[in-house]
């Protein structure tokens, strides 16, 4: 045995009563209950001492079962000096009843001693101080040597186990309390990741619709200040209030994503397309569905990608590739390059890094610059 497991407690949760059993708790009263009956009925059934000696010596009852309490609450706060002194007057007390002729209340305090030290003591001083109490009873006792041993060794025994079946008890109930822990940190991870979800999905629809709406709004402001004719202006107009429209069911449409309910990514693709002007979609492989975080990648990449050719390069043709491989789907947007809109340089700056924090959080990679024309981005996400 190691230096430590001598000089150990048993843990808190050992020592406490959480974790045992309502019909193992009232056996145990039931025993204390028993014990003290007994201790009670042998002080006053010792004729040769009178009612004064009868009524001193359940005095003395109450006393060692005051004294036994407050030694259950030293040792589970893990006070020593306090402990060993408590068990000290449980000691005297029972030599006290072996000197006035009560050897029966005498010699179970004895035994009860050994049990709890060996039970609820460091084995350090819990092996010593059940050795003594023990040895007291086995010096007492008039039963035969052989009965005498073995009573001793099987009171030890039960002292032991009691240990060992106290300190799995608590080993149990740090794990169930470790276990909790993990459980509710888990629960408060998942949900700050569906916030985070929920942010991106606001995010991404908002800086579609309210951007696209913006440059036509602000594109029939400075018609106005200008000086444009009725229906320029009136188009823009026009044009906000579609992207208004557009908005509103790509709002519907992430309130279904967050419930789980899609419509299959080429329709979307599809009429994400139809949506902006000179867009070609060209769908290739093996079609499948894909788990709702990959598909709703590839939708918000689009989005996003769609909406800064309005943006950055109005008029230009963009070609959008939807690719189905064995390991992974592939989106290619790309433009023909083309002229900056009245707001090229309106917006917060966001798009690209929510489409990266997108691939990356699923595993993917996003690829964003410039080619031989126009511009390009490229998604790749692991299914």
């Amino acid at each position: 045995m190691t230096e430590n497991a001598w000089t150990r407690w048993p843990s808190r949760e050992a020592l406490g009563p959480l974790g045992i059993s309502r019909p193992r708790r009232l056996l145990a009263w039931t025993i204390r209950l028993l014990v003290l009956s007994m201790l009670l009925w042998a002080a006053f059934s010792q004729r040769h001492v009178g009612l004064r000696g009868a009524l001193a010596a359940g005095a003395g009852v109450a006393l060692a079962a005051l004294v036994a309490w407050a030694f259950f609450r030293t040792t589970y706060e893990h006070r020593l000096v306090p402990s060993l002194a408590l068990m000290g007057v449980l000691l005297g007390i029972a030599a006290t009843a072996e000197v006035t002729g009560f050897r029966g209340p005498a010699l179970v305090i004895w035994c009860g001693c050994g049990v709890s030290a060996l039970e609820r003591l460091p084995l350090g001083v819990g092996v010593p101080v059940a050795s003594a109490a023990l040895a007291s009873y086995s010096a007492t006792t008039d039963d035969a040597w052989l009965t005498t041993a073995a009573t001793v060794a099987g009171l030890a025994l039960a002292g032991y186990v009691l240990r060992l079946d106290a300190e799995a008890r608590g080993n149990a109930q740090r794990l169930l309390a470790q276990e909790r822990a993990a459980r509710a940190a888990e629960a408060e991870s998942a949900a700050l990741a569906e916030r985070a979800r929920i942010a991106r999905e606001i995010h991404d629809v908002l800086a579609h619709s309210l951007s696209a709406q913006l440059v036509h709004l602000e594109a029939a402001r400075l018609l106005i200040e200008n000086g444009a004719d009725r229906e320029r202006i009136l188009e823009r107009v026009v044009a906000a209030r579609g992207m208004a429209r557009d908005g509103l069911a790509e709002t519907r449409q992430a309130l279904s994503a967050l419930r789980g309910e899609l419509t299959p990514l080429e329709d979307f693709l599809t009429e994400l397309a139809r949506t902006a002007d000179g867009a070609e979609v060209t769908v290739t492989g093996e079609r499948r569905p894909l788990s709702a975080e990959a598909s709703q990648a590839v939708r918000r990449v689009a989005q996003e990608a769609l909406t800064n050719v309005r943006k950055h390069a109005h008029g230009a043709r963009v070609d959008v590739r939807l690719d189905y491989s064995d390991h992974e789907v592939t989106l290619n947007v790309r433009d023909s390059g083309g002229r900056p809109s009245e707001l090229d340089g309106s917006g917060g700056g966001y798009g690209l890094l929510g489409m990266r924090e997108r691939a990356e959080l699923l595993g993917g990679s996003l690829d964003v610059g410039p080619d031989e024309e126009g511009f390009v981005v490229t998604l790749k996400v692991p299914v």
